[in-house]
């Protein structure tokens, strides 16, 4: 019987090629785990808690910690633990972090407008003001305000009320603007909301801005626990009020994984 395989002979030199290949892809896997590592940790690293953590044998850590080292990737402070190194300091002198973050965001945002069709926004606070800094535009015609650079009430809009929240900018103590008949104008009210989005873990704006526009928003929190943005879905009340829960589920847990992204440690808070 005639066979329709054949063997493939490999010389020498191909295999040892493959050999070669594969585990100088394993050693960059590994300095990336050490790398990550030494990044995301919340305090400086030891290198026996680096041996510890990545399970590998003490010359095999040494080795490529002096790797990363001589590329300017890890450095040891004065206590010989270890840190990121200058070249992270580097880039985050010559970036904005604002661009940073919205780039960082982008894939989330664009993720909840295809999910939701409402207009998504990102936000970060300015003094006590908010500033919309990203959006993805409704794919409704009813619904599809720009809303980057306009400057709206922090009391009266979801994103506002979440800074507020959580201390991010110092709520009112004067009067309050009164936007429509729902507007919040007693601070008394307004720290009664703010109790009320710490528990759920998001902000909401029923008709508060404007009549028949809905938002709702959830933190953002960076590594230090800071929540320093926030991202919001709104459109109009016939819409959103109908599927309010689902639409706070899928915000918040964005919210999340945008927190995770940057660093923050998700098993500190049930919420974003």
């Amino acid at each position: 019987m005639e066979h329709w395989f054949h063997t493939v002979e490999l010389s020498t030199d191909a295999l040892d090629g493959i050999v070669a290949s594969q585990h100088g892809t394993q050693s960059v896997d590994r300095a990336a785990e050490l790398l990550r590592l030494v990044v995301e940790a919340d305090t400086a690293m030891s290198f026996t808690g680096l041996t510890n953590e990545i399970g590998l044998a003490k010359s095999t850590t040494s080795r490529l910690l002096q790797a990363l080292a001589r590329n300017r990737l890890v450095t040891r402070d004065r206590l010989g633990t270890f840190v990121a190194g200058p070249l992270f300091t580097g880039y985050a002198a010559r970036h904005d972090p604002v661009d940073e973050l919205v780039q960082l965001a982008r894939p989330s945002l664009e993720c909840l407008g295809e999910h939701t069709g409402e207009t998504v926004n990102l936000s970060v606070p300015r003094g006590n003001s908010v500033v919309q800094v990203a959006q993805i535009e409704s794919s409704y015609l009813l619904g599809s305000t720009n809303w980057v650079g306009v400057d709206v009430p922090a009391h009266c809009s979801a994103l506002g009320k979440v800074f507020y929240a959580y201390g991010t900018i110092e709520p009112p103590t004067g009067p309050l603007e009164r936007r429509t008949a729902r507007t919040i104008t007693s601070t008394e009210a307004l720290q009664r909301d703010l109790e009320a989005v710490r528990r759920a873990g998001y902000g909401l704006s029923d008709e508060e801005l404007e009549p028949g526009l809905v938002a709702i928003a959830a933190p953002i929190r960076f590594p230090d626990g800071r929540v320093s943005a926030a991202i919001s879905l709104s459109g109009p009340a016939t819409r959103l009020k109908p599927q309010l829960g689902k639409l706070a589920t899928l915000l918040t847990s964005k919210a999340r994984d945008l927190s995770a992204l940057l660093g923050y440690p998700a098993r500190k808070d049930g919420a974003a």
